[in-house]
């Protein structure tokens, strides 16, 4: 889902927008899959016992797996569904929430360094940790980037070039115009004749 316009400045333009890693879904998701399984085979068990506890013990493991479910799958996949981190040409957004918003904003202008770090398993899902230092403040960590490495690159490219840089405007950099000196500047800078040093 893009990042709604009416909430961009104007001229600024969304460069990278992502969710976390779907990497911080894997223990959720084995959670998922172990109490759907765990919770069947209580339900077949429960088949075999008197009938007055039959339907009692059907009901109280389909509470507990709703329970299990709703805490260990759906609040997880919820919160990586509504964080959001948002890369323009004017600054750093990230978002997360929904019941509880929060979120900061970073002007490129203040940020003084980009760094990323990945472990073996961050490489082996293509993603990592992003470091970003901004003036008098805490070094901010964003984790489970995915492909790290290239909106590293993208942020310093952002934070470092011109604004009619081609990646940001689609066109060349204009050459720098210089301005002619005034007509008494370029005399001063003449050297003197020899029949001025006389």
């Amino acid at each position: 889902m893009a990042y709604p316009d009416d909430l961009l400045s104007e001229n600024e333009h969304v460069v990278v927008h992502s969710h976390p890693h779907f990497k911080m879904l894997i223990l959720p998701f084995i959670a998922l899959v172990i109490t759907l399984g765990v919770g069947v085979w209580l339900a077949i068990i429960g088949q075999d016992a008197a009938a007055p506890w039959n339907l009692v013990s059907e009901i109280a493991v389909a509470v507990v797996a709703l329970v299990l479910v709703v805490w260990l799958f759906f609040v997880p996949f919820v919160r990586w569904r509504t964080t959001h981190f948002i890369v323009t040409t004017d600054r750093l957004i990230a978002r997360e929430g929904v019941i509880k918003r929060t979120g900061i904003d970073i002007p490129l202008s203040r940020i003084n360094s980009v760094q990323f770090e990945h472990g073996l398993m961050d490489r082996v899902f293509g993603c990592g940790t992003l470091i970003i230092e901004s003036a008098s403040d805490e070094p901010l960590r964003f984790d489970d980037i995915p492909k790290v490495e290239r909106v590293h690159t993208v942020i310093y490219r952002e934070v470092n070039d011109n604004p009619y840089d081609d990646y940001v405007t689609g066109q060349p950099a204009p050459e720098p115009q210089t301005q002619p000196l005034p007509s008494g500047q370029q005399q001063q800078q003449r050297p003197q004749s020899r029949r001025g040093r006389r």
